[in-house]
C-alpha cells in the first residue's frame, strides 16, 4: 500500500485512516494536507478523489485553482479547463443556475472552458468520469493546435 500522491509506503492502520475519510489511499501527511483543503475551501469528497484519479491517468490536475475571481475545485492548465463538482446538483434554484452560467461565461471569455460534474458521477461512475474528461482535454488540446 503506498501514498497516492509520494508513493510512500504506508501502513494498514493509515491506508484504513484515510480510506473511511477521503477514498483515497494516502500517507498521514497528505491526508492531513488534503483534510485542511477540505476545510478551507469546502471542497468536496468527490472532487479530491477525480482529482487523484486524473493525477492517476496522466492529466496534470492541480486541486483547488485560483482563477483570478475564484477558487475552482479542478483546474488542467494546459488545455484551460476547470471542473467544479455539484454537491447539491438536485437543489439548483433558478439564482445559482444564472450565477453558474454567468461565471461560465466569464470563464469562456478568458479562454477557460468549465464544466460542472454531478458529485453522483464521480460516486458511481468515477472510471468512466475519468474517460470522458480525458475525451474533452484530447478535444481542448486539438482546439488549441488549430488556432
Amino acid at each position: 500500500m503506498t501514498c497516492k500522491d509520494c508513493d510512500k509506503s504506508i501502513g494498514y492502520k493509515q491506508h484504513k485512516e484515510s480510506m473511511d475519510s477521503l477514498g483515497i489511499e494516502l500517507c498521514e501527511r497528505h491526508t492531513r494536507l488534503i483534510k485542511k483543503i477540505i476545510l478551507n475551501n469546502n471542497t468536496p469528497i468527490e472532487a479530491v478523489q477525480l482529482f487523484y484519479a486524473l493525477k492517476e491517468a496522466g492529466a496534470h490536475p492541480m486541486l483547488e485553482w485560483w482563477d483570478g475571481k475564484k477558487s475552482v475545485d479542478i483546474a488542467i492548465s494546459r488545455v484551460k479547463l476547470n471542473i467544479e463538482i455539484d454537491k447539491d446538483y438536485n437543489m439548483i434554484t433558478h439564482e445559482q443556475a444564472i450565477n453558474d452560467l454567468e461565471e461560465a461565461m466569464h470563464s469562456f471569455k478568458n479562454g477557460f472552458t468549465t464544466i460542472r460534474i454531478p458529485h453522483l458521477a464521480v460516486k458511481y461512475y468515477l472510471d468512466d468520469t475519468v474517460q470522458n474528461i480525458l475525451g474533452i482535454i484530447s478535444g481542448l488540446k486539438a482546439n488549441i493546435k488549430a488556432i
